[in-house]
């Protein structure tokens, strides 16, 4: 399948890698050298320089033969534009990245389909989605749902508060819990300093890991009260940062019965946005000043989401809130490389609109294709992967336990017409079947191989 992504900035070299990994035909376009010269070293596809909005460079990529164009600059205008172009040109289907929710707003004089676009991804409502998945799961710093929110992902922290855990192997845990918990889980990945681990059955845990749980969702408080979590629910949040995430977050979290207040440090600003929310209180003060945040009681926030303009910022409230006593911060930034850091310091969740984007983007490709799915992360190295076995397939054969499985690749779920369970060695897959794999990128092709006739 031929993919053209014009924008080869942080979303287009993710989703670029993402797909590429799938031996896709990919094109890359953008207009910065720099830009083409890091998706050229770096992955396998073709890149082409030029202006993305330019029918001459669209021309040149060939994307008119094109099943997909994924129009992923930063420019809402210019992702409009080659969106019009790639349609016209004759590209099956487009998908554009545009950060004003106003252009899909009901009332919009200006509507994406008009420019051939197919679907809208909206960064800032991406990462809006995860950021109130992490509100729900204030005990996990990545909270990501599967199969209509059926199953569960969630990374904890393993520290002296966790019970049960540090010092004891996987396989010895598993047997703890499915005996006195009657639930069944697994670890699909744990993050151990800058190193990703995918656990065999002898893993040991560390104190200090993140170790990374697909559960079903009706069995998370279980496990849980197993690990010595606390399940409260939050309710009372704080959002510093005005800025379009933190506006529609103050929106969104007071319909979950949330007591919500948003901080900014500019007082126009903070008096204009105190005049859009009903249900959210809005503060101006400077969420960096200790005494400010003293004088917020931060200490009893149950959710500190730091979401201001400047990434460096959010860092610095997230450090304070922690060390203030605040029971979760969650931090936005944009430079991905700073994700696996500040999780293994332990001082909160930290999330990314460009990362939350370009999983909204694979997301919308496997609804369309309904074909291998793939969700990609920063902070761990690892992919998640659908698969439905072919009729005569190696997998179909035997149980999972007496296959030459990849030892980087793990088989967390099982859907079986429907029905849900979370995989284990003795477990034989069917054609009927699906299976979410959690793998290291370098696995996928000897996976496929196992998955096909």
């Amino acid at each position: 399948m031929k993919v053209v992504i014009i924008g080869g900035g942080e979303v287009g070299f993710h989703v670029a890698k993402a797909l590429s990994e799938k031996d896709y035909d990919i094109t890359v376009i953008d207009i910065d050298p720099d830009k083409c010269r890091r998706a050229s070293e770096n992955l396998d596809v073709i890149v082409v320089e030029g202006d993305g909005a330019s029918p001459y460079t669209l021309l040149e990529a060939n994307v008119g033969e094109s099943h997909y164009a994924l129009c992923l600059t930063r420019v809402d205008e210019v992702n409009l534009i080659a969106s019009q172009q790639a349609h016209e040109l004759g590209a099956d289907k487009i998908i554009a990245r545009l950060r004003n929710q106003q252009y899909t707003a009901k009332n919009s004089i200006i509507r994406p389909e008009k420019f051939g676009v197919d679907a809208v991804i909206h960064p800032e409502k991406a990462a809006c989605e995860e950021i109130i998945r992490l509100v729900q799961h204030p005990y996990a710093v990545q909270a990501m749902e599967f199969e209509s929110g059926q199953l569960k992902m969630l990374g904890i922290n393993i520290s002296k508060n966790t019970l049960n855990i540090s010092g004891k192997s996987l396989s010895k845990l598993v047997k703890l819990v499915e005996e006195k918990n009657q639930i069944r889980f697994g670890v699909v990945a744990v993050l151990r300093g800058q190193d990703t681990i995918v656990p065999q059955a002898d893993f040991i845990f560390q104190e200090g890991d993140i170790a990374y749980f697909v559960v079903k969702a009706t069995d998370v408080a279980e496990l849980m009260t197993f690990l010595g979590r606390e399940i409260n629910e939050a309710k009372r949040v704080m959002i510093i940062g005005g800025s379009k995430i933190g506006r529609s977050l103050a929106k969104t979290l007071p319909n979950e019965n949330i007591n919500v207040r948003l901080v900014d440090y500019n007082r126009p600003k903070a008096g204009y946005i105190s005049h859009k929310l009903d249900d959210s209180m809005v503060i101006y003060g400077d969420g960096t000043d200790i005494e400010f945040l003293k004088s917020e009681n931060i200490q009893d926030v149950d959710s500190l989401i730091a979401v201001t303009e400047n990434e460096k910022t959010n860092l610095i409230i997230g450090l304070l809130s922690n060390h203030l006593g605040s029971k979760q911060n969650i931090m936005h930034v944009v430079t991905t490389q700073y994700i696996r850091t500040i999780q293994e310091i332990g001082v909160g969740a930290v999330i990314s609109k460009n990362l939350s984007t370009v999983n909204a983007i694979l997301r919308q490709l496997h609804s369309d294709l309904s074909e291998i799915h793939t969700i990609t992360f920063d902070e761990i190295d690892v992919d998640v992967m659908e698969f439905q076995p072919d009729i005569g397939s190696l997998i179909t054969q035997k149980p999972i336990k007496d296959l030459d499985f990849p030892k980087d690749s793990i088989v967390g779920m099982i859907n079986h017409n429907g029905n849900i369970r979370i995989a284990q060695g003795s477990s034989k897959l069917t054609p009927d079947d699906t299976a979410l794999v959690f793998t290291k990128p370098h696995s996928i092709n000897k996976l496929k191989k196992m998955f096909d006739a």
